[in-house]
């Protein structure tokens, strides 16, 4: 039986008419709750200008993205309420002052890192797949490694940055890296190794908690799952979906290889640092590093790569033909930064990008 995939997406929440970020999460979340009778799925993030929902686990990808549609639109309707529009990009166009949200736990987080949280108005997309054992989440996440800059690479969704273009596809994935806990990690080789260094990690006194132990891709401290976290937020519905169906199974994939006795890539961490920075840079506008050789090479062949890599686990699940269709979609509409950059070209204002983001976000 195919594993289960859950994802979770981070939304902007902007003024209805002029597409600024606004601090209305408390508002909107207490307008969801009451939409949904006590059954939401959303929940507060960092910053009061956003809001977080987490679909339930599916193995049935057109549930998943049925879902997700589900989501975008509650989200966009408790918005409105507040004179509010959802939108998913994964920074903020426009010039912004970010507000952090209410909480014990945010305050400490503010207290502590200062800066770098007042900056941290970002969405991201975090893709949780089911494994059975720590033994088999760790053997994932140590082969997740080199795949995980191309992941970023297909999600690019933030060009924009206080209202200036940034250079970089995914700026959010430079913004998050801000975060000292955060990034990608060396091979653990056992689960024991594993969690030895995320108490060392905490024990520090830097961290507040494992749950802010940031790895690209992690042992989720909630759930049996396997939760990779590179991916900004899509902006179009049916590109989360791929990413979904991507990830398991790269997930699947990395199993199937640890079970056969596969060892993995010994790829060091500063290598897949500068694939991630690449990833982040290009989008999939310019060359990726191919996680065989960390040679640039073009990004559709990067792509070509990535499909030949999970054939198998695609072919498992009943995937493959959706996924070999999503990304010739992706790579010939682009990606969000595409859009964006698009919409700035044809418009020049960052006030009518966000609004056409805005209607694309419910796809």
């Amino acid at each position: 039986m195919a594993r289960t995939v859950g994802v979770e997406e981070e939304l902007l929440l902007v003024d209805a008419r002029s597409g600024e970020p606004r601090s209305l999460s408390a508002a909107v979340l207490a307008l969801a709750q009451a939409r949904a009778d006590g059954d939401s799925a959303f929940e507060p993030e960092l910053h009061r200008q956003q809001l977080e929902f987490a679909t339930e686990p599916r193995t049935d990808m057109r549930e998943l993205a049925q879902e997700i549609l589900r989501w975008r639109a509650e989200a966009a309707a408790s918005a409105a309420g507040a004179g509010a529009d959802v939108v998913a990009l994964a920074t903020a166009p426009l010039a912004v002052s970010p507000s952090i949200g209410t909480g014990e736990r945010y305050r400490w987080l503010a207290e502590r890192f200062g800066l770098t949280v007042q900056e941290q108005l970002t969405c991201g997309c975090h893709v949780h797949v089911s494994v059975e054992s720590d033994d088999e989440g760790v053997a994932v996440v140590d082969r997740l490694r080199p795949w995980l800059p191309v992941v970023l690479a297909l999600s690019a969704n933030s060009p924009f940055w206080q209202g200036r273009d940034t250079a970089y596809g995914s700026y959010r994935s430079r913004v998050w890296g801000r975060w000292p806990m955060a990034g990608p990690v060396e091979v653990f080789g056992s689960p024991e190794r594993y969690h030895a260094q995320v108490r060392a990690l905490v024990d520090t006194g830097v961290l507040r908690d494992r749950g802010m132990v940031y790895f690209d891709a992690r042992l989720s401290h909630r759930y049996p799952t396997v939760e990779v976290r590179v991916a900004d937020v899509c902006l179009d519905p049916a590109d989360a979906v791929l990413l979904a169906t991507l990830v398991r199974a790269l997930v699947e994939t990395a199993s199937r290889d640890w079970r056969a006795g596969n060892p993995p890539d010994p790829v060091g961490v500063g290598v897949l640092r500068l694939a991630a920075w690449q990833a982040g840079a290009s989008g999939l506008e310019g060359p990726l590093l191919h996680p065989a050789t960390m040679r640039p090479e073009p990004a559709p062949a990067v792509l070509r790569a990535l499909l030949a890599h999970v054939r198998d686990a695609l072919e498992g699940s009943g995937d493959l033909a959706a996924a070999e269709d999503g990304i010739r979609r992706v790579l010939e509409r682009g990606t969000g930064a595409r859009t964006q950059r698009d919409a700035l070209a044809r418009t020049g204002s960052l006030h009518a990008v966000v609004a056409e983001c805005v209607s694309r976000t419910r796809g």
